[in-house]
């Protein structure tokens, strides 16, 4: 049965691209009824900050417009430094006093002064037979929550669902691969333009979620500064070498000096991972992401991590509810439409 009234609008805001997506949910799977992409706007988004609210809100009305778009309920991701996602440990209390002492944790744990930031909490297994419970603390800046609110706004579509972009990631996977049994813990990736999604799954929950300043600009600027040419140019030369096209040597000499950095950061998120888990570790990693498509990068990571890498495939219980959406289609958005999906699968109401 299709949620009508409580359908979305998913909204992936990007660094370098927006993504609408409009999803006909069911228990068998989901239908794509709208997909579209739009180029962010140049220097309108900064690590995940918004920057200059009325050319994305711009950008986001033309590419609801270009698609047409039915929805008017928008659900969108937030991503970057101003939003942090932290697990803690308390003794176990009734969970009506969670709230409460979680404006008292946030203080200890959150590095943002409590005045300026909107809090939400979500509580890990609360039916868990133990003197302590897990709680993860989810804050944002309210200038960037204020900011998302106004380019929704202007793009003339309301605020349905404010996700972060991490949480839909781990929708998506799990919409398309069910919840690892066992107590495994399932590492996913999105490797993005300018950052990379780090999210851990374990027995159905986010139990670990960090935001990394990483992704495809880093190439691509490398490529800019070594080899002096313009930003468009090094972009052309990373595009073209990740395709198998034949670049100058150098370029190939760039990306893999970038992918050593790119893996020794992603690489001490693991770390850190295992390190604060309690003893859980990642035991199988899904990626994602345009970035992943550069030549060596993948490779590495799953070398240096000791992990076995494998392509998450937001569309495998996704089939076209539109006869302009090809089985190629699908397969061409595949690396980028992850988290659009993921936000797209919500429903009006949802935490």
């Amino acid at each position: 049965m299709f949620f009508s009234a409580n359908k979305v609008l998913g909204l992936d805001i990007g660094s370098s691209s927006i993504k609408v997506a409009e999803l006909d949910v069911s228990k068998s799977g989901a239908r794509l009824v709208n997909f579209g992409m739009i180029q962010t706007p140049p220097n309108s988004i900064n690590g995940g900050d918004i920057v200059d609210v009325d050319s994305l809100a711009v950008a986001v009305k033309s590419v609801c417009a270009e698609v047409k778009a039915k929805r008017k309920n928008a659900s969108v991701g937030m991503f970057g430094t101003a939003v942090i996602v932290k697990k803690i440990t308390i003794p176990r209390i009734d969970l009506k006093l969670v709230a409460e002492q979680v404006k008292w944790e946030a203080e200890q744990y959150i590095p943002f002064d409590v005045n300026s930031i909107s809090l939400a909490h979500h509580v890990i297994n609360p039916k868990a037979d133990s003197e302590t419970m897990d709680i993860l603390l989810i804050a944002a800046q309210n200038e960037l929550v204020a900011a998302y609110y106004q380019v929704v706004q202007n793009a003339g579509l309301k605020m349905g669902v404010l996700d972060i972009s991490s949480f839909a990631l781990a929708n998506v996977f799990e919409f398309n691969y069910g919840r690892p049994g066992g107590g495994q813990a399932v590492g996913l990736l999105n490797l993005g333009s300018a950052i990379t999604n780090f999210v851990v799954v374990a027995n159905g929950e986010v139990v670990f979620c960090r935001d990394m300043p990483v992704g495809g600009q880093n190439y691509t600027n490398d490529i800019h500064k070594e080899m002096g040419v313009s930003l468009p140019e090094a972009e052309s030369l990373k595009l073209s070498a990740a395709a198998g096209g034949a670049v100058p040597d150098e370029v190939h000499s760039v990306l893999s000096s970038t992918t050593e950095v790119m893996t020794e950061e992603i690489r001490n998120s693991f770390d850190f991972f295992s390190g604060s888990s309690g003893g859980l570790n990642v035991s199988q990693v899904y990626y994602t992401g345009g970035a992943a498509a550069t030549p060596g990068l993948i490779r590495n990571l799953s070398q240096a991590t000791r992990l076995n890498f494998e392509w998450l495939n937001p569309c495998q219980r996704v089939t076209s509810g539109n006869k302009k959406i090809s089985t190629m289609y699908l397969e061409q958005i595949t690396p980028f439409c992850a988290v659009a999906f993921g936000l797209g699968l919500r429903k009006l109401g949802d935490g």
